[in-house]
């Protein structure tokens, strides 16, 4: 089988398909005023149905085991289980994810699974509902805590809670947080804060390094795992007394960019190389038929060329990524 290698011979398994720039939510960190169309894109639609099922294709036929469903919110989408059960065609894709804020879950998260889902990502800021809402701008957090419980009745094995580190907001969770893992079988990730284009005053008030939570999880026992080749980038660490997990993403941990190995495609077709990288490859033109595939797989072999070696993050630079909800966080 083919296989995607950039000239740092890193290798590609993970691909992150934005299905949607929309999103209900108001995240602070992400979309404070709530989303609103991009001017510049307001004549492009969305990836169709069949367009998500070629470029999927595409990537699987390069090596790709893991799809992980993006937005925006994806789960938005009307459509969204008929693109569960498109990418779900591949039998080389082995996990097919998605990340989520939560709020379809306990209506339809059983109807994800059976469409081919096999990995859930939900966004939880905070376990104080009143903070959940200044965070979000959604009172919905029984209801999204309940959509968990559904996921697991439902039989996902884990379910992965993301949680945004925010200096003097939620980083003196960590004993709540680590209570409600003790018997749950949940992997409770803290993502480090990332300057964006439209966020870089948040980014300079709230910032805090994951170390800070990494110290002390090492101080009472947590261990550190090994990665799989198809795994995003949290450290992962378990301890003996717990069922739960804990991962760290920290992008700005020097050697970050090292063992990368995911590629973005954007709601409306571009290749992107790196979460904070310039402007993306177009692929749609080639998503109009099945005949273009090897045409299309030349493309995104070729875009390869021009991944860096690293982000520049530690510089101020974002690329053009104005908030995470742009190509899919």
């Amino acid at each position: 089988m083919e296989q995607l290698i950039d000239t740092f011979s890193r290798k590609f398994y993970y691909l992150r398909l934005s299905v949607t720039d929309v999103c209900n939510f108001r995240c602070t960190y992400c979309l404070p005023n709530g989303y609103q169309p991009d001017s510049n894109q307001s004549n492009k639609s969305f990836l169709t149905l069949p367009e998500i099922r070629r470029v999927s294709r595409a990537f699987a036929e390069l090596g790709t085991e893991k799809i992980r469903l993006t937005g925006g919110e994806p789960t938005m989408r009307r459509d969204f289980c008929d693109i569960i059960a498109a990418v779900h065609e591949n039998p080389q894709i082995k996990k097919i994810a998605v990340t989520t804020n939560g709020y379809r879950m306990e209506r339809d998260v059983t109807r994800w699974k059976e469409a081919g889902l096999t990995a859930l990502n939900v966004s939880v800021d905070s376990l104080d509902p009143r903070q959940f809402y200044a965070i979000t701008g959604q009172d919905k957090f029984f209801q999204i805590m309940r959509g968990i419980d559904a996921a697991l009745e439902a039989g996902f094995s884990t379910v992965k809670v993301n949680a945004v580190l925010m200096k003097n907001i939620n980083d003196t969770s960590l004993p709540a947080f680590l209570d409600w893992i003790k018997h749950r079988p949940i992997q409770l990730r803290f993502i480090e804060l990332m300057e964006t284009g439209e966020g870089s005053e948040h980014f300079r008030r709230y910032h805090l390094s994951g170390d800070v939570i990494r110290t002390r999880l090492l101080q009472q026992g947590w261990q550190l795992q090994q990665r799989e080749r198809s795994d995003g980038p949290a450290q992962v660490f378990r301890h003996a007394d717990y069922q739960g997990e804990i991962g760290l993403i920290m992008p700005y941990e020097k050697n970050f960019c090292q063992s990368c190995n995911r590629l973005r495609v954007s709601a409306i077709g571009n290749l992107h190389l790196c979460l904070f990288g310039e402007q993306g490859i177009p692929l749609r033109d080639l998503l109009f038929d099945d005949a273009s595939l090897n045409d299309l797989k030349l493309r995104i072999q070729g875009g390869l060329r021009h991944k860096r070696e690293t982000h520049f993050l530690h510089q101020g630079d974002s690329g053009i990524t104005p908030n995470l909800s742009f190509i899919g966080g």
